[in-house]
């Protein structure tokens, strides 16, 4: 049986605190970003999961298969955790994931615009045209 599998990383992103959320599901790999602002605390972060976890809208799934995990030596574990403190940020996985998120949101908003824009000037035309014809008779 898989298991959902998911990890939530804060990092410092310039200007603001910025908390990423990584997720393996049958569908594939997601991704979530929320802006925390100033530095948030461990009790801050703690208590967000808590009451706003549920909220977070992912990305649409990426296809791909889960990396295997297997156990590791300890020393080991804590060294690359380290490392991944020290890193600057998520892996470029979760960013291209967001990246793409993005891209989908702006074309929705380009074609929204889009529909918006061709609407009124077929309805600026169509007034025009009862406008001539009005006063082709006589009116």
């Amino acid at each position: 049986m898989d298991r959902n599998v998911s990890s939530f990383t804060v990092c410092f992103q310039p200007p603001f605190w910025v908390g990423i959320s990584e997720r393996w599901t049958a569908d594939g790999y997601e991704a979530a970003r929320v802006v925390f602002g100033p530095e948030p605390s461990d009790a801050q972060i703690y208590q967000w999961l808590g009451v706003e976890w549920h909220k977070l809208r992912f990305s649409p799934a990426a296809p791909g298969e889960r990396a295997r995990v297997r156990p590791e030596n300890p020393k080991r574990v804590r060294r690359e955790a380290r490392k991944t403190l020290e890193s600057s940020g998520a892996g470029t996985r979760a960013q291209q994931a967001l990246a793409r998120e993005r891209e989908q949101a702006g074309e929705r908003l380009r074609r929204e615009r889009r529909q918006r824009r061709l609407q009124s000037e077929e309805e600026r035309f169509r007034l025009r045209q009862q406008k001539k014809r009005e006063k082709k008779r006589g009116r």
